[in-house]
């Protein structure tokens, strides 16, 4: 079985890239620029007796996607406490809509948003009361 054990966020600021994810999920980055031979910065993304994986941001090597752009590729969606606070920390540090809150009957609170770097990624916060 392919089971996903990393992922890769590409960003064109690097600084921007690291304050936003820092600062919206708490995020730290290790510096691993040496191994990849440009800009590439491990993120650990939570504590290791935790459910997840740990990623990377690592310098974009083309053109950003263009707005409205079909997605193309994957989007990595991070799973949150309270996703009212989260998308205000999304918004405060840059973000922006791209699919506004709706429920997951019985399941769960979802969105899309847009990095500083022009990525889509999501936001789910289980709720067995959504709807």
């Amino acid at each position: 079985m392919g089971r996903l054990v990393h992922f890769e966020i590409h960003v064109s600021d690097m600084e921007r890239a690291k304050a936003f994810y820092g600062e919206v999920f708490g995020w730290n980055f290790q510096d691993w620029s040496d191994y990849a031979g440009m800009p590439y910065f491990g993120a650990v993304t939570g504590n290791d007796d935790e459910l997840g994986i740990n990623g990377a941001l690592m310098q974009r090597q083309s053109a950003p996607p263009e707005t409205n752009q079909a997605l193309n590729g994957f989007a990595c969606t991070m799973g949150v406490e309270n996703y009212d606070s989260t998308e205000a920390k999304i918004i405060e540090n840059g973000g922006t809509v791209a699919m506004p809150k709706y429920a997951l009957p019985g399941m769960a609170w979802q969105g899309y948003y847009l990095d500083t770097e022009g990525n889509i990624f999501g936001i789910h916060q289980p709720d067995v009361n959504a709807k």
